[in-house]
């Protein structure tokens, strides 16, 4: 059973849900790939099932599988939400904007976060979460879960006072002295003849 993906070098899958029964899948390698690279784990793609019952799933990409070396892709899990029932994902959040507080007076910007977990309908959720870090004016600012923009009907499983960034202190500078060089001592014409004088004898 593939899917209209099928050609050239395949990975196994599994397509379930709580509304249907388990149906493994053979995909296609470069076509899941791109499609994985641009919609991620919390967007719905359309899913064509070929064969003698042919189907159409919205589904979502539950779960892939790597290798721990090579990080190939070995095995992918599709889930098939219930369109009425509200369903978990984990969404990342992308920061985007400047702030003068960094480009200007030396600031750091903190992702206290990286990904927030939401809840809602398959359909209505969203593909990352932006940031907009341009709302930090000054070191006391702070962007907080209640300030990002979501969808409506999507819920984040975060209380709504947590930090999400904020712009940290400059790191002080330790000045580096330079190492004084010590002048190297000359000695005196007389003496180095002495100690060659003296280094002859001993050789002789």
């Amino acid at each position: 059973r593939k899917t209209h993906y099928s050609h050239q070098e395949l990975i196994p899958a599994i397509l379930y849900g709580s509304e249907i029964k388990n149906f493994p899948l053979e995909i296609d390698r470069k076509q899941f790939e791109k499609v994985y690279k641009e919609t991620g784990e919390s967007s719905l793609i359309s899913l064509q099932i070929e064969g003698e019952n042919s189907k159409k799933f919205d589904v979502l990409i539950h779960d892939v599988e790597k290798d721990p070396l090579t990080k190939k892709i070995l095995h992918v899990d599709f889930y098939c939400p219930s369109t009425k029932k509200e369903v978990k994902a984990e969404i990342p959040l992308v920061f985007e904007g400047e702030t003068p507080v960094v480009k200007e007076l030396g600031g750091i910007l903190i992702r206290e976060i990286q990904t927030v977990i939401v809840k809602g309908l398959a359909q209505k959720l969203p593909r990352e979460i932006k940031v907009n870090i341009s709302k930090l004016k000054n070191f006391q600012d702070r962007i907080l879960i209640k300030d990002l923009e979501i969808p409506e009907g999507i819920t984040i499983l975060k209380s709504p006072e947590e930090i999400v960034a904020l712009i940290g202190l400059p790191e002080k500078e330790e000045e580096i002295k330079p190492v004084e060089e010590k002048p190297v001592e000359e000695k005196p014409i007389e003496e180095k003849v002495t100690e060659t004088e003296t280094t002859e004898k001993t050789k002789s």
